[in-house]
């Protein structure tokens, strides 16, 4: 059987990981948890693919079929177009990387990276070699013999990466792997984790509750809930073009606005919000006159103004927050709703507004996404 391939509409590629119609049961009858409903995902060769969403979502359980550690109650996994599911972890082309990197304290760096070529019964020189292109590619040749209890967690991390790479695998599976690193160490080894990816050409499959890595790291990103995959696509079309509330809220921040289709002529529409100002926007294809509905709008998406008769909306300012490259502005809208804005910061600029103000609200059109409720 040949590999299947992924058609987004431009060229075909060839798929590294099919999960097809895939239902995972733990316990059985009254104890019984769904941990997994008819999950279909599709992961391309040579992607960096994350699998996002909060804990007890069901991501994990994913990875977990994929290296064959847990078995699906329904469904079928292919790898290359082949069914794995008879195969046991160790006849699986794929290797992970888990929270705990699981290094022997005892062992040096090299002979960290080396250990699983050894138990594949590789000749000396090969693994000689493959270790010496390990370190390179993690850059850590200097630290070669160093135990590793004696290194920190980030080039812990880097040898744990290092010896899974080792035996070049098809699927390199990560299970939140950088969790336990301090902020500024995770921001650097997101881009490593990038770099190695690129470099070695290897399917990364990440897994992640964390939006921030999902959207900087990825090429595609499967959002899910409850057992179920609510979206998938790249980064900004996660971001910009949310599927449900769901994705929507998890995804960064959001502004939610209750509203009715008051007007309709083709696709521009009139909505009332809750605190009665109106909006024109372009109105989906399934939605009619009186319809309620939702709108979804990024902070950055908002500007604030004196208040006149061009606001879209008004609101009371709470509160003022310096982030340094920003700030965010909140505010308590009529109706009683909160709404935050996030102005960029520039040089030189002066707060125009104040605590306990009323002030307006600029809402471009073409940034609001419309929810059905």
């Amino acid at each position: 059987m040949s590999a299947s391939t992924f058609n987004d509409g431009s060229s075909p590629q060839p798929v590294a990981i099919d999960v097809r119609n895939v239902t995972k049961i733990f316990g059985s009858a009254d104890d019984s948890v769904r941990a997994l409903d008819d999950v279909s995902i599709t992961i391309r060769e040579n992607e960096f693919f994350t699998l996002l969403g909060p804990s007890g979502c069901g991501k994990t359980t994913v990875l977990r079929l994929i290296a064959g550690f847990e078995h699906p109650s329904d469904g079928q996994i292919l790898l290359r177009g082949e069914p794995i599911g008879h195969l046991p972890p160790y006849e699986r082309p794929v290797n992970t990387v888990f929270q705990s990197y699981a290094l022997f304290p005892h062992m040096t760096v090299a002979e960290n990276i080396g250990f699983g070529l050894e138990m594949q019964g590789k000749p000396f020189e090969e693994i000689v070699a493959t270790v010496d292109d390990m370190l390179r590619l993690v850059q850590m040749e200097a630290l070669r013999s160093r135990r590793t209890d004696q290194i920190s967690g980030g080039q812990q991390q880097r040898v744990a990466l290092a010896r899974a790479l080792a035996p070049h695998p098809q699927l390199l599976l990560l299970d939140e792997p950088l969790s336990a690193l301090d902020y500024k160490l995770r921001k650097e080894m997101q881009i490593e984790l990038k770099r190695l990816q690129h470099e070695t050409g290897i399917t990364f499959v990440f897994v992640t509750h964390d939006q921030e890595e999902a959207l900087t790291m990825s090429d595609r990103v499967a959002v899910m809930n409850q057992g179920r995959v609510l979206q998938v696509g790249p980064p900004h079309e996660i971001y910009d073009h949310p599927s449900d509330r769901f994705v929507a809220d998890f995804i960064g921040d959001t502004n939610f606005l209750r509203a009715e289709v008051v007007t309709a002529n083709g696709d521009q529409a009139t909505l009332r919000l809750a605190s009665d100002f109106e909006i024109s926007v372009r109105l989906p294809a399934n939605l009619a006159i009186a319809d309620q509905v939702t709108l979804a709008l990024r902070p950055e998406q908002a500007t604030l103004c004196a208040v006149d008769e061009s606001c879209s909306l008004q609101g009371v300012l709470q509160n003022i927050v310096y982030f340094g490259t920003d700030t965010h502005y909140h505010l308590s809208l009529p109706d009683g709703a909160s709404f935050s804005a996030r102005i960029q910061n520039t040089r030189g600029r002066q707060e125009l507004f104040e605590r306990g103000t009323r002030v307006g609200i600029v809402i471009d059109p073409d940034a609001i996404q419309i929810l059905k409720d």
